[in-house]
């Protein structure tokens, strides 16, 4: 009898295992029905947590995400003069051949909610970008935490950033137009790098934020209905903010250019394109930095596409919202740098 009822138990457990994991498929398709079909990707059927458990295999995930050559575009390595604690502080460099000497340089850091992702990662961009433009594209290999939190990754964004300006004979690059941007926790790190810059005396050409990771007092909120359910959700913000804060998020202060949004005056930065999707954890932050950024004088583009969940326009990059939101930048970047369209 005991073996029966054993049995019995056991076939229960699987039995509720797989009602639960039925549950959980059917509540991430339901979600997923409600964004428009052309971006319904794969990866947006995949329940993703950022965690101390996942972290390692979503890190080694992403570093191996294949990186497709573009015709015309190479990518080389370089090892640059970083911060103190970091002095092996590493670059990618993207260019056509027929980049022209005095071009624009667009210095990019990547997305992985500031505890994953690398340079690498964001290749297929980098030279997106290099290609359309002409221009000299600089994608950052910064430090990621938890091992290194604030101000690890900023500092390392900074040194690159001097490093661009030092070195502009020799990348054959004009110092005076130079954009910073970013996706994501790129985006948060590129504005903070703005304000830095700013108060360091370093003139911008363009902060370009990419659905940016900009307030960590989101963490303490609940989002509205349809938001923050695909790819970036409130738990994976919560660790992310955690580990690069290297405290409980939403405190009452937080150190100077670790969290953009808690800057108190944003007057004088350099001009911004700011894009985010509807359903996107941080469509509320970024509308409202944008909103702040123009009320105080700064020329600001507020780009909010309809559908456009967190990391939709890499995943769908077909879909017509990702090709416009990704024409919208590339306008962004020509009209700061003065460049025609072809």
């Amino acid at each position: 009898m005991a073996r029966r009822l054993g049995g019995a138990t056991t076939w229960l457990s699987i039995a509720a295992t797989g009602l639960a994991a039925a549950a959980v498929v059917g509540d991430r398709i339901q979600k997923v029905k409600r964004i428009p079909s052309e971006l319904r990707a794969p990866m947006a059927y995949v329940p993703l947590t950022f965690n101390a458990t996942t972290l390692g295999f979503l890190r080694r995930a992403l570093a191996n995400l294949p990186a497709p050559t573009l015709p015309g575009v190479s990518t080389r390595g370089q090892a640059i003069e970083g911060p103190d604690a970091n002095p092996n502080l590493t670059v990618l460099i993207s260019e056509r051949p027929d980049r022209p000497k005095g071009s624009p340089v667009l210095l990019w850091i990547h997305g992985g909610g500031f505890v994953a992702g690398n340079a690498a990662s964001s290749t297929p961009v980098c030279r997106r970008y290099a290609n359309d433009l002409n221009a000299l594209v600089v994608s950052v290999d910064y430090r990621l935490a938890p091992e290194h939190p604030f101000p690890a990754a900023l500092d390392d964004c900074f040194a690159a950033l001097t490093w661009v300006r030092d070195n502009a004979e020799a990348l054959r690059i004009d110092p005076d137009r130079i954009a910073i941007g970013g996706d994501s926790a790129g985006g948060g790190l590129a504005a903070c790098l703005a304000q830095r810059a700013t108060d360091a005396g370093i003139p911008l050409a363009l902060q370009l934020l990419i659905y940016p990771m900009l307030d960590d007092r989101t963490c303490t909120k609940t989002p509205p209905p349809g938001v923050g359910e695909l790819v970036w959700t409130p738990a994976s913000n919560l660790f992310g903010w955690t580990s690069y804060l290297g405290a409980e998020p939403g405190g009452p202060a937080a150190p100077p250019y670790a969290v953009a949004s808690r800057r108190a005056s944003l007057a004088a930065l350099p001009p911004a394109w700011i894009g985010v999707g509807t359903p996107d954890l941080f469509v509320g932050e970024d509308v409202a930095y944008a909103e702040r950024l123009r009320a105080e004088g700064v020329d600001v583009t507020i780009e909010v596409v309809e559908g456009l969940y967190h990391g939709a326009d890499g995943l769908a990059l077909n879909a017509p919202q990702s090709k416009l939101f990704y024409a919208s930048q590339v306008d962004a970047l020509r009209a700061a740098w003065g460049v025609a369209a072809p």
